[in-house]
């Protein structure tokens, strides 16, 4: 009898020792997906690929647009090779370049020299506006001479006219607004406003900073989408909107046809991790559409 109690004494304990080692494995294996889902969202990057629609474009044409931004001197395989293949696979017609392709404490330029030499030598259209990392580097003006000396078009807040594939366009370009170097009114001088236009703005909290901005499409980064970001509650933190920022990525619909489209970006800041947050470019194409 005595031994019978005691045997059910054990039971309970054994259930127990049983059902904890469930929860570490649990526990560990968890950590463990969540550290390659963190290697894996830093370290690879995907192709985020868009459709905007508009009556000024002609029937028939189209116009594809690869956005790069927020990269922060990182590096995709051994000098960026994996990145270059991507984007000449892409064949894009142009290609927009929205700011921090360089981080403020980057000492060393000469991965993203050699980066947009190569994409210079791919596209003939490569525009680049300024991201506050740039201005708050050090050497930031030998950054941006070596940028013109390769090809790179500088958009500081001002616009230029060009036609692919038949199609008319303007591109403006200010200066980063969260550092207040932006000049809306320079940047948007002379503009035809029958042509479909084209902002170039690092920072997406220039709509919040101008009502009024006579551009059809809007491309921003500096969000990075928050890096970190959580199921269902989406970005924790934004660069100048604080926690859970109302403009972190995608795309946002303003008023009357005019669109921003927040790209996530490629690189880190701050911390140098990105989790449920993959680095992506974003290859966009705008055709005719009402």
């Amino acid at each position: 009898m005595l031994q019978q109690q005691a045997e059910m004494n054990k039971r309970p304990r054994k259930k127990f020792v049983t059902k904890r080692k469930i929860l570490l494995f649990t526990m560990v294996t968890a950590v463990l997906l969540i550290i390659v889902k963190v290697y894996l969202d830093t370290n690879t990057f995907k192709v985020n690929k868009l459709q905007f629609y508009s009556n000024k474009i002609p029937v028939d044409k189209a116009v594809h647009i690869l956005q790069i931004t927020d990269v922060h001197n990182k590096v995709f395989g051994e000098n960026n090779e994996a990145l270059i293949q991507s984007i000449e696979d892409l064949n894009p017609d142009m290609i927009v370049l929205t700011g921090d392709l360089i981080d403020r404490k980057t000492t060393e330029f000469h991965h993203m020299l050699a980066l947009v030499e190569e994409l210079t030598s791919l596209q003939e259209h490569v525009f680049f506006v300024t991201g506050n990392h740039e201005w708050e580097n050090p050497n930031k003006e030998g950054f941006l001479k070596g940028l013109e000396e390769r090809g790179v078009k500088m958009l500081n807040n001002e616009n230029s006219e060009l036609t692919i594939n038949q199609v008319k366009l303007n591109l403006v370009g200010i200066d980063d607004s969260s550092t207040n170097h932006d000049n809306v009114k320079e940047a948007f001088a002379g503009l035809n406003n029958d042509r479909y236009t084209i902002l170039l703005s690092h920072s997406p909290t220039i709509v919040e900073k101008e009502r009024s901005l006579a551009a059809d499409l809007i491309l921003s980064g500096h969000t990075h989408g928050g890096q970190v970001r959580l199921p269902l509650l989406g970005a924790l933190v934004s660069p100048d909107e604080g926690l859970f920022p109302t403009y972190d990525k995608g795309t946002y619909s303003m008023h009357s046809n005019q669109f921003l489209y927040i790209d996530s970006g490629l690189g880190t800041s701050v911390a140098p991790i990105r989790f449920l947050n993959q680095a992506q470019m974003s290859m966009i194409r705008v055709s005719y559409g009402k």
